[in-house]
């Protein structure tokens, strides 16, 4: 564990290194593995590969990165949705040997460009990445999953078919309200875990309103072990170029998004990651906890907007917080009926949870143009920001082959290349 800094964030009720008593820990903990839960088990589902497993490879994988990161870094590592394409496919063709191989080339690839960062410095990042173009890119990853946040609130699956349902409405409109309630006028501790309480008071709700389903939750087992899937162990391990060509290129995709939340997380806790640990450092932990996942028979791992969210509502940035939902998700990848249960949170109160947390987010790259007092009367300015807001929100991918780049990344580079090219002034300003 790193030694406890000197600087106290006065903004945050509960600092990076600040100690919890166990009873709050276990509340502030489960609160980020129930944000987490939901996209964690819902990437395996999606592909076939074990939800237990994904649950124990993203505790695993959080816990190396904080020991990687020298705990310095409150962040949660969750399944990532950018590889569920080529997963698909070769879950189809190779089954998850191949998945397996994939994962891993996209830990090795993290690993080496943390190397050459470690060689050439980070001091390059405060060029490309000023306040003009991290404030949008922030306001992207936030704003970008509004979609997702709306299609979970509004839509309810029938057969093939998603038709929209007003009852699904109103229970995530009651779950985000009451949750603002919860933030706004509680005191104490169950101040600190309004996310929490809000996810428990939407479910009651949706049990009420007939919206639950606890079937699975009757005929699961109370002890169940993971599905591991260890190369030598469970299956042969036969090397597949076309594997490894298929999703290592993407780690390029998530070391952008994994960029971006390295940002928000820095305005949130008055701290430079970039410097200290360093981007080798972040890069590394997220990284080995990929490698780690595809020796087991997990899906790629990355940091997760919504335990960042939840960050960002609670004001609770405590690393022993999130080590505690790392122990809390090992866990509960063994209890079958604790795993059940959280799996039958309906949708809409996921969508409910999560108007406020990514709208928490884009709220806070909205402040980093206003505390550096970003003048949008300057074209320069405007046409930066404007680009990345459309094509970001837009999602307007870059797509080559098999090679998809999501409009988060585009806009991410697009803004880099326009705030290098463009002068402080337009011609029509001198």
């Amino acid at each position: 564990m790193a030694k406890k800094e000197e600087y106290h964030n006065p903004e945050a009720i509960l600092d990076i290194h600040d100690k919890v008593k166990f009873p709050q820990l276990v509340g502030l903990s489960i609160q980020h593995m129930f944000a987490m839960f939901g996209s964690t088990v819902l990437v395996p589902i999606l592909v076939g590969l074990n939800p237990g497993i994904a649950l124990f490879s993203s505790g695993v994988g959080t816990l190396l990165y904080i020991l990687i990161t020298r705990a310095k870094i409150p962040a949660y590592m969750g399944s990532s949705f950018t590889f569920i394409v080529p997963m698909l496919a070769l879950m189809k063709t190779t089954g998850y040997q191949g998945i397996a191989q994939g994962t891993i080339s996209v830990g090795v690839v993290y690993l080496i460009v943390a190397l050459l960062i470690s060689w050439m410095g980070s001091d390059w990042l405060d060029k490309i990445l000023p306040p003009i173009v991290v404030g949008p890119i922030i306001m992207v990853i936030g704003l970008s999953l509004a979609g997702t946040a709306a299609t979970d609130a509004t839509m309810r699956s029938v057969g093939s078919q998603s038709v929209y349902d007003i009852k699904y409405f109103i229970i995530a409109l009651a779950t985000l309200l009451i949750t603002i309630v919860f933030n706004m006028y509680l005191k104490g501790f169950i101040s600190l875990i309004p996310i929490l309480l809000g996810l428990i008071a939407g479910y009651l709700i949706a049990l009420v309103m007939g919206v639950v389903d606890l079937s699975t939750v009757q005929q699961a087992r109370w002890l169940v072990a993971p599905n591991f899937e260890i190369p030598f162990v469970n299956y042969q391990m036969h090397f597949n170029i076309g594997a490894v060509l298929s999703m290592m290129p993407l780690a390029f995709v998530t070391m952008t998004e994994h960029t971006g939340h390295i940002m928000v997380l820095n305005t949130l806790t008055h701290r430079n990651f970039f410097k200290d640990p360093g981007l080798h450092c972040t890069l590394s932990g997220d990284g080995v906890a990929s490698i780690v996942a595809g020796f087991i028979g997990g899906p790629p791992v990355t940091s997760y907007g919504e335990n960042i969210g939840v960050l960002a509502v609670t004001k609770v940035h405590s690393i022993y917080v999130l080590m505690g939902a790392a122990v809390s998700a090992i866990i509960f990848s063994f209890v079958g009926k604790l795993s059940a249960l959280i799996q039958s949170i309906p949708n809409p109160v996921i969508g409910g949870i999560s108007f406020l947390l990514f709208g928490t987010i884009a709220a806070n790259g909205l402040r980093i143009l206003i505390d550096n007092k970003i003048d949008f009367n300057q074209k320069r300015n405007l046409m930066i920001a404007a680009s990345i807001l459309v094509i970001g929100i837009g999602n307007a991918s870059f797509n080559i082959g098999n090679l998809s780049f999501s409009g988060l990344a585009v806009a991410t580079v697009l803004g880099v290349i326009l705030n290098l090219v463009l002068p402080k002034q337009a011609l029509s300003e001198k």
